[in-house]
């Protein structure tokens, strides 16, 4: 466990991304979800095209396809199923018709700063949409997306499954990056930030 001297509640200055100790539900959820984030951003972080593309076995995943995959699902998240909004570009509901694998297809083609910047980016993004929903009605307001007879989901079920989808994906970065240059770990060093 990182240590809590700065603030026991938020974590330090030196590991943000530490969940609480002790807190709210709310920000123990947060708190979750931001340690995910950060963890999967430093295990995909400072590679170049290679390191970005290269495969492990025979499976087809790379970083770059997780790092345009998770800017998907962050907007997929946090604008269709939470409020039923378009996310805009560069989503193409008719390219995934063509390519329901589109964003990991075609990640290769991208230069490692763009894919740097969209994951980026929609991060932002959707930490921003979420702290608004937050405000605007807590984690148990109905969220746009329903199931086959009209239930709504809740913002809390988004965030849940938002916290799965990266448990998986931080799982398998992990076993990438090690195979792309041995960084190993559980969490990003106190310190650390971004290079990309």
């Amino acid at each position: 466990m990182t240590d809590q001297t700065t603030d026991p509640v938020h974590g330090s200055e030196a590991t943000p991304w530490e969940p609480p100790l002790s807190g709210t539900d709310v920000e123990h959820l947060l708190g979750m979800l931001e340690r995910l984030r950060h963890t999967f951003r430093w295990k995909t972080d400072g590679l170049d095209h290679a390191g970005l593309t290269a495969r492990v076995g025979a499976s087809a995943l790379t970083l770059g396809g997780l790092l345009k995959h998770l800017a998907l699902v962050e907007d997929h998240t946090f604008f269709l199923k939470l409020s039923g909004d378009s996310p805009g570009g560069p989503w193409d509901p008719a390219v995934f018709d063509l390519d329901p694998d589109w964003e990991f297809t075609t990640a290769a083609d991208d230069s490692p700063a763009t894919l740097y910047a969209l994951y980026d980016s929609k991060v932002t993004r959707a930490r921003q949409r979420l702290t608004d929903a937050l405000e605007d009605g807590g984690l148990d307001q109905p969220a746009a997306i329903t199931d086959d007879r009209g239930h709504h989901a809740s913002l809390r079920r988004l965030v849940c499954d938002l916290v799965e989808e990266y448990g998986r994906h931080t799982g398998h970065a992990d076993l990438l990056r090690e195979a792309v240059d041995g960084l190993v770990g559980e969490d990003p060093p106190p310190g650390w930030r971004p290079v990309s």
